[in-house]
């Protein structure tokens, strides 16, 4: 089995149609047509690892749903489901820790595709959690809890030095934090997720994002990141084995008349030709 996954949406064809398309996937498949059963499934003894749900439902709605998800376990992937996505409530659910969402009407293949990379983010952040954080930096974050403890706002302070210790911030960090400080882990979580100067993935030294929007994807922007992986030797969501460079994709960088597009920490690139791609990464060498 590939994984646990919890579906939750008011319309049972969307949940009849994901059991339908990610069980023969290899993924084990329970659904909720509430956000309130939705929460009673997850009390209960089955662990999930993903949680796909849709925003707009009756009684609780998506917003409110994940927001009690993440108080009780910070750590699960969750996609978002949404009819009607606008900035504000894509900017919310990101603030949240939503891995990705799929637009209504979604095909099979973008429910695959979404589903199989947040499952990949699921296992990855297991597997760094372990090899990142040793036993030295765990010494090393309980003497920066002890100096930070009993000083008024020291959470935020905490997390910097942190992320500076690490690299980032992952969950078994971020359960460290909350244990030394007394604090709810949910309270800890927040504030890594709403503010964008904290990073909850490993990154490199210099983060490489490519456009996927429509006006970059006319315009080769699947060559461009082909490339870049070939080159890298990373898929999206790594990093490479010195540190140095990190990938990733989006799907608007609000940028499209430079359309292709390639972000490189602060940097835009515009209109990047393909063949050229890797002069860009030379910049940073």
């Amino acid at each position: 089995m590939k994984g646990s996954i919890l579906v939750v949406d008011d319309e049972e064809v969307i949940l009849k149609s994901c059991k339908r398309i990610l069980e023969p996937e290899g993924y084990d498949v329970s659904t909720a047509l509430s956000a309130l059963k939705a929460i009673e499934l997850l009390e209960g003894a089955k662990p999930y690892d993903l949680v796909i749900t849709d925003i707009k439902m009756p009684g609780m709605d998506g917003m409110e749903f994940m927001r009690r998800l993440r108080a009780k376990n910070p750590e699960i992937c969750i996609v978002l489901i949404t009819g009607h996505p606008s900035q504000e409530s894509i900017k919310e659910a990101l603030a949240l820790g939503i891995i990705d969402y799929l637009p209504k009407p979604f095909s099979p293949s973008l429910l695959t595709e979404t589903t199989a990379k947040a499952m990949e983010v699921r296992k990855k952040s297991v597997k760094t959690d372990s090899q990142d954080f040793t036993g030295e930096m765990a010494e090393k974050l309980a003497e920066i809890i002890r100096k930070h403890k009993n000083k008024p706002g020291s959470l935020i302070p905490v997390l910097q030095e942190a992320q500076e210790l690490v690299g980032y911030l992952p969950p078994v960090v971020q359960r460290h934090i909350a244990r030394g400080l007394n604090l709810p882990v949910s309270e800890v979580h927040g504030v890594v997720s709403f503010y964008s100067f904290f990073s909850m993935k490993p990154k490199g030294k210099h983060n490489v994002r490519v456009c996927l929007g429509t006006a970059c994807y006319v315009k080769r922007a699947e060559e461009i990141l082909a490339r870049l992986k070939e080159q890298l030797q990373i898929d999206i969501g790594e990093v490479t084995v010195d540190r140095k460079f990190s990938l990733e994709s989006v799907r608007c960088l609000g940028a499209c008349g430079l359309a292709p597009v390639v972000v490189v920490d602060k940097d835009t690139h515009g209109s990047v030709n393909p063949v050229k791609t890797m002069d860009i990464l030379a910049q940073y060498e």
